[in-house]
């Protein structure tokens, strides 16, 4: 199975090369790798240049985009350029980040899964990030959840659920949407990216309150809202998030942001998360 991986990258002339160090090294290489340099002021271009000229499969993307970090649209909007620039000659989709190390087998794993099961819509392994000197895992989200720096899609379900959103919760509404259309979702606890950049790490209060429209955006409503804030805020060691992912939410609302699901869908997520609650609740 061919895959294509496209990685956004914004002034990481600090981890780039590991990242490409650890594409390099795969048990199974990609088919196409392509970086979309999005507005970089350091060596990130002239980093990802050296790679190109020992690698064909490597390609470099120039985006110029606001300076400001936002999660989810400015990244996405860089996947959607580097993703313009491929053809559909592919098996598997795979979005990264420009501050991973993956381990050699990564992705000759996760091609196996999507071999042996032709229901599984979409693979990944779990991140680790470096404290105290060791590896602990990021512990941000649920382990039945893959994050958004290293998502692995087949090609029928990248499709059908209409790619990527260029929008705050692009990355849980993609797996809401692969139930939604039944297909299974893998994470492997074996496979240990490490993740050498903090999540979150340069966001501001503006980008707090885009958490709280992102659950708006995602059909949640309130009560789900406000149990699924609670729990990110106290996993993020940090309480009073949880006023700002309300307030978000709030603003969302009052806003009439526009949705990342249809009502049906809507209606299956809402469905889908009190069934997870209640089983948490009375397990």
């Amino acid at each position: 199975m061919n895959y294509y991986i496209v990685i956004p990258a914004h002034n990481e002339e600090k981890f780039i090369g590991l990242t490409l160090e650890s594409l390099v090294n795969q048990t199974v290489l990609p088919k196409k790798a392509v970086i979309v340099n999005d507005n970089s002021t350091d060596k990130t271009k002239e980093i990802v240049q050296e790679f190109m000229a020992k690698h064909s499969w490597i390609s470099l993307v120039e985006k110029k985009s606001e300076a400001i970090h936002l999660p989810g649209s400015k990244v996405i909007q860089a996947f959607h350029t580097g993703l313009a620039t491929l053809d559909d000659d592919y098996d598997i989709m795979v979005k990264g980040d420009s501050d991973l190390i993956f381990p050699s087998n990564y992705f000759e794993t996760i091609i196996n899964h999507f071999k042996n099961d032709a229901k599984i819509g979409m693979a990944g392994g779990f991140a680790y990030i470096e404290k105290n000197d060791e590896w602990i895992l990021e512990n941000l989200t649920d382990k039945d959840h893959i994050r958004g720096a290293f998502k692995a899609y087949r090609k029928e379900t990248f499709k059908q659920i209409g790619g990527l959103k260029p929008a705050m919760g692009w990355d849980t509404v993609d797996e809401l949407l692969c139930k939604f259309y039944d297909w299974k979702i893998v994470t492997d606890e074996s496979l240990k990216v490490k993740h050498l950049k903090p999540t979150g790490a340069n966001y501001n209060q503006a980008s707090r309150y885009k958490q709280g429209e992102a659950f708006y955006t995602l059909g949640y409503g309130f009560f789900i809202t406000a149990v699924a804030s609670l729990k990110l805020a106290m996993r993020k060691g940090k309480p009073l998030l949880f006023i700002d992912y309300i307030k978000g939410f709030w603003k969302a609302k009052a806003d009439n942001k526009t949705m990342l699901v249809t009502p049906e869908q809507a209606k299956f997520v809402r469905a889908y998360r009190w069934k997870k609650i209640k089983a948490k609740i009375f397990k």
